[in-house]
């Protein structure tokens, strides 16, 4: 398992009973999980004390409870490789999300070593880009990115993000767009990247209303990207919240795609450790391909 374990201002101080108790900066949230199916004592003080509850209903959705929350606040990361690190800009927002998925540090890590390795100029496409954690992550190692969401909000909160990490002025690309839709004119207009990350939802609709399920479309969108790596790319990411691509299936798909790129295919969970009972928590998959030296 791959584990973000690098933060100071985030942790997940326990979880439990279907929730998670999570510090975020200096503020307490508690929040669903569907991995935590466990029922373990809730006898941290926080948890009934927090900032703020994400309640789930039982009919679909569900909703916040505050107590003492501002609109919205900031936390940082930095791995220590980083120069000054990332600042990212929190609210909460429809069903339980912050605007960040902290566990996705775990790959920020490992691709901004390779970026600052490869002694060359990297060109990175982010697609399902959402708040931009993953793009400041690449522009901060000297990559130049083109950032890819469908939501007009979610790239101008990237642009947010970008502004506040002191990278305004780092070469980034924001597009509104449907994934799919981009990577076929990007084909068509011969451009390459050296590398390519993607984020999909399970499902989702892009600008136009156009329908995603990840079930059908990632083995297709996987194939079109081949299409645009340059040759010697230098590394290809797909982080996955459906639990039906588990972590093999990843591997087989991107193994069967990249068979004729000099490299090597590992997938893993990724995941959070957890204060409290010194475990992890699991938080999804990722499945990641990278040139052979």
């Amino acid at each position: 398992m791959w584990i973000a374990d690098n933060w100071k201002d985030y942790e997940v101080i326990d979880c439990s009973q279907g929730e998670k108790l999570e510090r975020w900066g200096e503020y307490v949230l508690v929040r669903p999980d569907p991995q935590v199916i466990w029922d373990t004592p809730k006898s941290d003080y926080a948890w009934k004390h927090p900032n703020a509850h994400y309640h789930r209903s039982k009919k679909g959705g569900g909703e916040w409870e505050f107590f003492d929350l501002p609109q919205q606040w900031q936390i940082h990361y930095n791995n220590g490789e980083m120069g000054n690190g990332l600042t990212f800009n929190l609210k909460p927002f429809s069903f339980k999300h912050t605007g960040l998925f902290p566990e996705q540090a775990a790959n920020w890590d490992w691709f901004s070593k390779l970026i600052r390795e490869a002694d060359r100029p990297v060109k990175v496409l982010n697609l399902f880009a959402y708040t931009g954690g993953a793009t400041l992550a690449a522009a901060a190692a000297g990559a130049q990115v083109t950032h890819v969401d469908a939501s007009k909000g979610m790239v101008a909160w990237a642009k947010e993000n970008a502004v506040s990490s002191g990278l305004k002025d780092a070469p980034i690309r924001w597009l509104v767009d449907d994934c799919v839709k981009f990577v076929e004119r990007e084909i068509r207009r011969g451009n390459k990247y050296d590398a390519i990350i993607m984020d999909p939802p399970s499902y989702g609709r892009g600008p136009k209303g156009e329908i995603w399920k990840i079930e059908d479309m990632i083995h297709p969108l996987v194939k079109l990207c081949t299409q645009i790596l340059s040759k010697d790319a230098l590394f290809f990411l797909i982080n996955s919240y459906t639990t039906g691509l588990a972590p093999a299936v990843l591997t087989y798909m991107i193994a069967t795609e990249l068979k004729d790129y000099n490299g090597h295919v590992e997938s893993q969970e990724i995941g959070l450790p957890v204060k409290n009972s010194g475990l992890i928590l699991p938080c999804g998959a990722s499945g990641r391909w990278q040139r052979e030296p």
